[in-house]
């Protein structure tokens, strides 16, 4: 039974440890201010337990899995080739979840930061109150961090349970599924496609678009469908999931494309079509905080909420859902109760896709470049022109720089092969910092190295290409 309490006095409180709670707990702190951070679940929130960081090892673990089983055209014969999938989630949440979870922990612990477990309920503009089973406690506050993310979408018809599986449930299986059907071709569907698609899973994916990915350019996407449709993996599109069945081994998905009822049976049935703001359950009412129609807290360009004094950053606010939005946001944030003069610039936010093979995205394409009125000019050089990459066998894919036509500004760029997730790192540098074409052109690239790709790209944008 809980009692009522005495409130305790905070000064900087953060609700959530995720990418964004325990980034902004930590800068806020080293900004001089004592700071909790309240936790429900997991310290390093769904992106470090259930999410992004396990899905990529799971990703390491597919890819070391084919390069077993199709490494003779380098002379390395193997035989017997098999996956022992309970040492890999052992090697997943031991090796890597546990070491980053405890890592964030300590570094709070480092900085001083309470840390206060339960589910944060708003009182009033300064009051919230704190449940952990049995037990409550009340605090006040001067300052406060909404970063409490996002879950994932449930349609009708797919309730999560048994064997229709949200994200998590797919990350957690207890054997690699022999059929699978995967409703959502977005990042996190077809992050996941990939893995299972890699450890020999028959896979079909059902996405209501006419295209799998639709926040990248075509050319890049198809160099997924290529490899998707290399591993036999069914791409359906414009398809709509109607209903699910569940047998005593598997499920009968029922789905309609073409204005045809098509029925397709698998182990499992994962559903990803996107993620809700976790806003619904915090009592902003009670703090007067204005909230949109779908669930997102409406904030300035410092996170600032209609409440001056409690902020909101990351899956709750407007933006992609992504966990370095998150942290960047957090940063500002933080700043801002200590009274710097900062605010949010999104003008170069990776987007990655973890697929095979990896696509990046940053700032402005071409599309969206002309959409505003500005003159630009494009510079695509190929992986297969790259030394590295065809050394490491994967010349599939290209480098694409997007500049401004009269001053050669560097606007954008995406990048769709091997290594993109680490290339695009130079790409938004340069988007940031505002630098143009000649100053990529000029810098010393490593031989043999990927990132030689944006100085030939850069260079071919100049008109004095050497590698094409």
């Amino acid at each position: 039974m809980v009692v009522g309490d005495l409130a305790l006095e905070l000064d900087t409180v953060v609700i959530g440890a995720g990418p964004g709670g325990y980034v902004a707990a930590i800068r806020a702190a080293q900004m001089g201010q004592k700071v909790a951070v309240i936790e429900r679940e997991y310290i390093g929130g769904v992106c470090l337990n259930v999410g992004c960081i396990p899905s990529k090892a799971l990703i390491n673990a597919g890819h070391r899995y084919q390069e077993a089983k199709n490494s003779s055209q380098f002379g390395v014969i193997t035989k017997d080739v098999s996956l022992d999938w309970s040492l890999t989630q052992k090697w997943k949440d031991d090796k890597v979840v546990k070491t980053l979870t405890s890592g964030v922990e300590m570094l709070l612990k480092k900085n001083k930061v309470q840390i206060i477990r339960g589910e944060a309920f708003f009182n009033d503009t300064h009051q919230l109150r704190v449940i952990n089973g049995d037990e409550a406690q009340s605090y006040t506050f001067k300052n406060a961090i909404l970063a409490t993310g996002s879950r994932p979408i449930e349609i009708p018809g797919f309730k999560f349970g048994g064997r229709i599986l949200d994200s998590t449930g797919a990350l957690n299986l207890p054997e690699v599924p022999k059929k699978l059907v995967v409703i959502g071709g977005g990042y996190i569907g077809t992050e996941l496609a990939g893995v299972f698609a890699n450890l020999g899973t028959d896979l079909t994916i059902l996405e209501g678009l006419p295209s799998i990915l639709a926040a990248f350019d075509k050319d890049m996407v198809k160099l997924v469908e290529d490899n998707f449709k290399s591993k036999d993996v069914n791409i359906v599109t414009s398809a709509m999931a109607k209903s699910v069945q569940e047998t005593e081994n598997g499920v009968k998905v029922t789905y309609e494309v073409d204005g045809k009822t098509e029925v397709v049976e698998a182990d499992y049935v994962l559903v990803t079509v996107g993620r809700r703001p976790n806003t619904d359950d915090l009592g902003l009412e009670s703090a007067r905080v204005k909230v949109g129609d779908r669930g997102l807290v409406e904030v300035d360009n410092q996170g600032r909420t209609s409440q001056k004094h409690i902020f909101a950053i990351g899956d709750i606010v407007a933006g992609p859902p992504l966990a370095h939005k998150a942290s960047y946001e957090a940063k500002v944030a933080a700043e801002a109760i200590s009274g710097k003069n900062v605010a949010v610039d999104y003008v170069a936010i990776p987007a990655v896709c973890f697929t095979d093979p990896e696509l990046a995205s940053v700032g402005m394409t071409e599309k969206e470049a002309k959409a505003v009125g500005v003159s630009v000019k494009v510079s695509k050089f190929p992986f297969g022109g790259n030394g590295r990459a065809l050394s490491l066998n994967q010349t599939e894919g290209f480098v694409r720089l997007v500049t401004e036509k009269e001053s050669g500004l560097v606007l954008g760029g995406q990048v769709a092969g091997v290594g993109a997730s680490d290339i695009i790192a130079e790409i938004a540098l340069a988007v940031e910092a505002r630098m143009n074409i000649e100053d990529l052109s000029l810098t010393i690239h490593a031989h043999p190295t990927l990132s030689e790709t944006i100085m030939d790209a850069s260079e071919l944008s100049l008109g004095l290409p050497i590698h094409i």
